[in-house]
């Protein structure tokens, strides 16, 4: 019998480019297509690589609500993330800053940074579901709080804040807000001024476009200045000098361009299927639930199971590519900070897998994942020790 093909299930990590994403980026590399440097505005290949760059800022404005002029281009959430955080410290030299302790990496190691120069930081718990009590965010600004900055989905556990009540109170306090929407772009709907958002991190290739772009979007009404992070040339208004490189910026567009086509189907969708599948889950005895099913993005499905480990887990499944949490950290022996502050221990932080399902899964690949998922558990659990 023919082996069945592999099931990619880890969106969360990266997306497949989409082919017509693809196809646009592809126009932009040889000469006969759109390849000149942005920045040459002396002949009409660079004039035309200017139109086509400003083209895809309109679409990264489109999903995210900022103004076209607010967008900055960065290598991605990453960078986007650094000069939000350090941009205001810049401009603010010394103060106080309140993140949550589920944050990436790339908001917790500047925090780090920031601790050691000075500033003040507290690191906020969650509820049990992943979530964060604005009742005790409110208590914990005080009267040099400069910044607020909290993801609006977890790369780990796919649970969901409520920036927008998060977005109301800041301003009430005239306090600075920073939102990493690197997993909720192209997934959830979002508008920067809406939400009351003033500093928005994102990036292309967590929704089906390249990896090695990004932005972060910076409120101009009233103007927000920020400290530079890069030097050289003073392109993005002076905070992100460097080449543009047009062909992931079209990339980043075109992706921009299918999600906001696409996400009204394609969210339902991708739900369903990751209902199905933690349907078919609970069937195994010893599964939980990490972080909130209600408040939850559509593809991500984060587990832990009794009596096994999690990196043997992940190896011992044939069919079915997932990771046992984020790729960010996936060298790390430690377990999930994600996992330990929704009160996991860490045994079971360390027995946890995120399955995380794309545009591009279907049906078909529930069926797959819960039979792969359940006969690596009852294989591992037959060979524990008693």
């Amino acid at each position: 019998m023919a082996e069945l093909a592999p099931v990619y299930l880890d969106n969360a990590a990266t997306t497949p480019v989409d082919p017509q994403v693809a196809a646009a980026m592809g126009a932009c590399l040889t000469l006969d297509g759109n390849f000149a440097n942005p920045a040459s505005h002396t002949h009409h290949w660079g004039l035309a690589a200017a139109d086509t760059v400003e083209q895809a800022r309109s679409e990264v404005s489109q999903l995210t609500g900022a103004a076209i002029e607010e967008i900055v281009f960065t290598s991605g959430a990453t960078e986007a993330n650094n000069l939000a955080l350090l941009g205001v410290a810049q401009r603010y030299e010394t103060g106080h800053m309140i993140s949550v302790a589920t944050e990436h990496k790339a908001v917790l190691d500047p925090l780090v940074a920031l601790r050691k120069q000075g500033w003040r930081i507290d690191l906020l718990p969650v509820d049990a579901d992943g979530r964060v009590n604005l009742q005790q965010l409110e208590d914990t600004i005080c009267d040099d709080t400069k910044l607020i900055s909290v993801m609006h989905v977890n790369n780990e556990i796919g649970v969901v804040q409520d920036v927008a009540a998060i977005g109301a109170l800041a301003r009430e306090r005239g306090v600075l807000l920073h939102v990493d929407a690197a997993q909720s772009i192209g997934k959830l709907p979002l508008d920067m001024h809406a939400q009351q958002i003033d500093l928005l991190s994102v990036c292309a290739h967590k929704f089906h476009g390249p990896k090695g772009i990004g932005a972060l979007c910076v409120r101009r009404r009233p103007p927000l200045r920020i400290g530079a992070l890069m030097f050289g040339g003073g392109h993005e208004r002076g905070l992100r000098s460097g080449t543009l490189p047009t062909h992931q910026l079209v990339g980043f567009g075109e992706a921009c361009r299918l999600a906001r086509a696409t996400m009204a189907t394609d969210m339902p969708r991708i739900a369903a299927m990751r209902d199905a599948l933690w349907s078919e889950l609970q069937q195994l005895s010893g599964v939980l639930l990490n972080g909130s099913l209600e408040h939850r993005v559509a593809g991500n499905l984060n587990i832990c199971v009794d009596g096994v480990e999690g990196e043997s887990l992940v190896t011992a499944l044939r069919q079915i590519g997932v990771s046992s949490g984020s790729a960010c950290t996936s060298a790390s022996l430690e377990p999930s900070h994600v996992l330990r502050a929704l009160g996991r221990s860490a045994e079971q932080s360390q027995a946890s897998l995120r399955i995380s399902f794309g545009r591009f899964n279907s049906e078909s690949d529930v069926s797959v994942a819960a039979a792969d998922i359940s006969q690596a558990v009852r294989r591992l659990r037959a060979m524990a020790p008693a």
